[in-house]
């Protein structure tokens, strides 16, 4: 772009700040000091790193740094802040790259846009509000929040429990309508006696006639959160309730996790007496959340109290929690909803059904461009979360008699090629990155596709395929693998196989991966006068990796123009699924949030956007989700094959065969 002028800042979406190396004979306040450092900062990384020079004067071209697709910011994010500042002649957005580079129609223009965005910091902050969210601050007196937390009576309704409930970690009470937890819905045909409480009728009156809310809720869901406790993130069902939905926090503020189907994160504070309302794509297309901790990172700028966290750890103090109380208002919806977001929408899903791949070709093709090129990028991270064998799988291994050869197809990070050290084991996998990590822990594997796998038929005493099959795009291919399995077996040989589960709730149960998300562990110790803030912060940061057995977690799950690194999902029609929700659909794309490679790099990772790590891309793989009974039904398409037993195992469908 020629000469340009750099913008950095030190923020979440879009961090903008200019650096033209202007000298001004004033004094320099505390806070363009500030700016300054951060400026020089930046232009020497760009420099050292891109190899990008910027100059001390104003030209039409100008770079905005901390502003790219490498951290989370899209065009549709950035665009319109830089045009309210002038005429955009071109936005330059590398890909991966973590700036920005704009060129204005005129220098004017691109002087204003340094003058403006860099005096709106905090503007620019709230700007980054995910869409259709507001926090509307002092909504309420402190008399009339005292008069709702005082109205709430836990000791009643104690022998009626569609009124009150007591959850693994808060207290619940619903009006209007009751909330069915096991299924995250309501019976439209059996409302709650009494409908809300008198005391809520003339706020929601006053909120309705200052135009803060649209319409009138008939359903009320009281929670009240201990310090340290929380709630997993979620999507509150489209078919259950209309677009507006409105939660009132009182007794202590708290910090909310908004978070994209890409991985983008926006932690919101909510200040105490405040409404949050979300409309729109915040309320069907974001997941929100709040994370069980007894400390919230926040601002510690005074004045600054709702909207994003920005990522200055300079700007950052720790606030401890105190009991909060929600008041969370919805309206039932009596139609089915019909958003415009039909691929997580429950009500749409049901209607359109997923788009299966139409030939061997394009099944192939799939798989290549969601599960073999997946699995090369995110192999190192992938293996950091792959370490517990599975109980069922160790007792397969185990009790096999010694001296077997046995078969791991699709066998990762090795992870069990070591279970049994009486057996002799090998592993293969298409990921040639997956194999180098089982060579590194000294076990026989090798590169191989699980359709053609070069071992001698009928020389394996028992082969495991463990949540490889799921990944094949159709029937046919499917059969195929397990055939394969089954060539590779001696006479009497068993195999083992397990494939995730359309089921995710089995006689009641929930799998491990609908459970809550995994956290950190909370602060074991309070603050002390001799640790300082930067380390206490670093000690908050979530462990955000996929951590469970056998499915990625983390919460879901575009930006158009590939804002977080998207690989080409916008070209499948395939649904992305919410991370750590029931399956909607059999075939779908499975989001992996990359935290990059833990295996090359044990340090503390600098502080990304909002105050958390660096998110990095999201890689999204297919799946194919089994129906109870499914898997069975493939296995007896096989002529040669009896089925020893089968069950469900953590959201997995399991089989055991044995060759005959």
């Amino acid at each position: 772009m020629g000469n340009v002028v750099q913008f950095f800042s030190n923020m979440a979406a879009p961090g903008i700040v200019m650096d033209s190396n202007h000298q001004s004979n004033y004094k320099l306040s505390k806070t363009e000091k500030k700016l300054l450092r951060k400026q020089i900062k930046a232009r020497h990384t760009l420099l050292r790193h891109e190899g990008i020079e910027t100059v001390s004067y104003a030209t039409q071209s100008l770079i905005v740094a901390n502003g790219g697709l490498g951290n989370q910011v899209s065009r549709n994010q950035l665009l319109p802040v830089l045009e309210k500042c002038g005429l955009v002649d071109a936005l330059l957005m590398p890909p991966n790259k973590p700036y920005s580079c704009v060129r204005y129609k005129t220098v004017e223009e691109s002087k204003k846009a340094y003058d403006t965005l860099n005096a709106q910091w905090k503007e620019l902050g709230l700007q980054a509000l995910p869409p259709g969210l507001k926090v509307i601050e002092e909504i309420i007196s402190s008399e009339d929040e005292k008069m709702l937390l005082e109205s709430v009576n836990w000791t009643e309704d104690t022998e009626n429990q569609n009124f009150q409930k007591s959850l693994k970690h808060r207290r619940v009470k619903h009006f209007g309508y009751e909330f069915h937890y096991e299924n995250n819905n309501v019976d439209k045909d059996k409302p709650l006696p009494g409908g809300l409480p008198d005391i809520c009728e003339s706020i929601l009156e006053k909120w309705l006639k200052e135009g803060f809310i649209k319409h009138k809720p008939d359903q009320l869901t009281i929670n009240q959160y201990e310090p340290g406790h929380g709630i997993p993130a979620h999507i509150d069902t489209h078919s259950a309730f209309e677009d507006e939905i409105i939660s009132l926090s009182l007794g202590s503020e708290i910090v909310m996790d908004f978070k994209h189907p890409d991985g983008m994160t926006v932690p919101v504070m909510l200040p105490c007496r405040s409404l949050l309302v979300m409309t729109g794509e915040s309320r069907y297309l974001w997941t929100h959340g709040i994370t069980p901790r007894k400390f919230d990172t926040v601002q510690a700028s005074k004045g600054h109290k709702s909207g994003i966290i920005i990522s200055d750890v300079e700007d950052l103090t720790l606030n401890k929690r105190g009991i909060r109380t929600s008041f969370t208002f919805r309206k039932v919806r009596q139609t089915p909803c019909n958003c415009s977001y039909p691929l997580v929408c429950d009500s749409q899903m049901k209607e359109t059904p997923a788009s299966f791949p139409e030939s061997d070709k394009e099944a192939l093709q799939l798989e290549q461009d969601y599960v073999h090129r997946v699995y090369e990028e995110i192999a190192r991270h992938f293996s950091s979360t792959r370490h517990t064998p599975w109980p069922y799988i160790v007792e397969f291994l185990k009790a096999l008699p010694s001296g077997s050869l046995v078969a791991d197809i699709g066998c990762g990070n090795g992870k069990y090629l070591g279970i049994n050290n009486e057996l002799y084991m090998i592993g293969c996998d298409h990921s040639q990155n997956l194999v180098d990590i089982c060579r590194e822990r000294q076990y026989q594997a090798f590169v191989c596709d699980a359709l053609a796998v070069p071992i001698r038929s009928g020389s394996c005493d028992a082969c495991i395929s463990i949540a490889v099959i799921h990944h094949f795009a159709t029937a046919e291919r499917r059969v195929a693998a397990l055939q394969e399995l089954v060539r590779l077996l001696r006479p009497g040989g068993k195999a083992l196989i397990y494939v995730w589960a359309m089921e995710q709730e089995y006689n009641k149960k929930k799998s491990k991966y609908l459970r809550e998300n995994r956290t950190s562990q909370d602060m074991k110790e309070e603050i002390s006068n001799d640790t300082s803030v930067q380390e206490l912060l670093v000690k908050q940061l979530p462990n955000v990796g996929n951590q469970d057995s056998a499915h990625s977690v983390s919460s879901i799950n575009d930006f158009q123009d590939g804002g977080c690194n998207s690989r080409n999902v916008a070209n499948s029609k395939l649904p992305i699924h919410t991370n750590r929700t029931s399956f909607h659909s059999q075939d779908l794309l499975v989001p992996w949030h990359f935290k990059g490679n833990p295996g090359k790099d044990k340090r503390v990772e600098p502080f990304g956007p909002l105050g958390s790590r660096d998110p990095g891309p999201v890689f999204h793989r297919y799946y194919h989700v089994f129906c109870e009974g499914e898997l069975e039904a493939a296995c007896r398409t096989l002529s040669n094959i009896s089925i020893l037993q089968s069950y469900y195992d953590q959201g997995n469908w399991c089989v055991i065969l044995q060759k005959v």
